[in-house]
């Protein structure tokens, strides 16, 4: 039935149940209306006002939910659809709705794809050029200043020998920076000497101190999969330092009924900002790019719980 027809119908039904009543029942209109006879007829035009609203509203009731849903969704949080019932114009609204949000659920995670893929391989290259580039060069100043501290005089070789010191530090600097640009060791060593790699990274640079659990059973993992659990875990820890003023940080992974579960739980001040920032936005496009789920769990004063679930293909959840 179309939305037209159903209206009509709630109508009829209404003015109808108001006919029948006015034709059977034992009430009259006088001339001049007596005061008792317009409470009745007034008190029946509530009744049937009440009524047609009570049926309008379940009518439209599919309606309101699919405005409600519109209001709120996130293509970041992808699976929202709205039950349908029936083959009228609403259900048929209804549906579109749902196929649209599938349509556009697809076109976002594709897209978040190649801008995610192009953006690590432009960390690589960054990586690459300094590594070969300014890596090498500062090397070849370090190898100059040693030689020339060498063979100077004493007052001038202490001059020398503390800007050796300077150049080294920004040597180490840059190689940190190559690090967290394209993690060399997560190509090579894998994912659990990467996580490893970049915790002890962490606390060294940060002062705080981070737990490691790590499950020694974990399934394997495609390379893209093993990338996002490294970069949600590196932004993770990033938030952590700079806004959660938290002393103590636990790295977990582990394994699921799905896959492999990365979670990363801070003891700090917990998510103050009613928006999700881009670094959070960022975790999400990620965790969309390959059809994990991610879940951030915070509460003032009582820390923040990132949690990625991460699918493995051709593994099914155990009931």
């Amino acid at each position: 039935m179309s939305l037209f027809w159903r209206i009509f119908a709630l109508n009829a039904v209404v003015l109808g149940a108001a006919t029948a009543l006015l034709l059977w029942a034992p009430v009259t209109v006088s001339v001049p209306v007596l005061l008792t006879e317009a409470v009745i007829l007034v008190g029946g035009l509530v009744v049937m006002l009440v009524a047609n609203a009570a049926l309008l509203r379940w009518g439209l009731t599919p309606l309101d939910q699919l405005t409600r849903l519109m209001t709120k969704v996130d293509l970041l949080r992808p699976g929202q659809r709205l039950p349908v019932d029936g083959r009228g114009e609403v259900a048929e609204v209804i549906r579109t709705f749902n196929a649209m949000l599938q349509r556009l659920e697809q076109e976002r995670a594709a897209s978040s794809g190649r801008v995610l893929l192009a953006q690590e391989a432009e960390r690589r290259r960054i990586a690459q050029e300094l590594h070969d580039e300014v890596g090498q060069t500062m090397t070849a100043i370090l190898l100059g200043l040693k030689r020339a501290a060498d063979d100077a005089p004493a007052p001038l070789r202490e001059d020398l020998q503390e800007v050796q010191e300077i150049t080294r530090a920004s040597l180490d600097e840059v190689r940190r920076l190559v690090r967290r640009l394209r993690p060399g060791v997560l190509d090579d060593l894998g994912l659990i000497s990467a996580l490893t790699s970049l915790t002890e990274d962490f606390a060294t640079h940060t002062g705080l101190q981070v737990t490691r659990r790590f499950d020694a059973d974990l399934p394997a993992l495609e390379p893209e999969t093993e990338l996002v659990l490294y970069r949600v875990a590196q932004e993770s820890l990033t938030n952590a330092a700079r806004h959660a003023d938290a002393r103590r940080v636990t790295v977990a992974l582990f394994r699921t009924d799905a896959g492999v579960g990365l979670g990363v739980t801070d003891d700090g001040c917990g998510i103050k900002a009613p928006r999700e920032g881009a670094g959070i936005l960022g975790m999400r496009e990620r965790a969309l790019l390959i059809g994990a789920d991610l879940d951030i769990t915070s509460a003032p004063r009582a820390g923040t719980q990132v949690r990625l679930s991460a699918p493995v293909p051709g593994k099914q959840p155990t009931a």
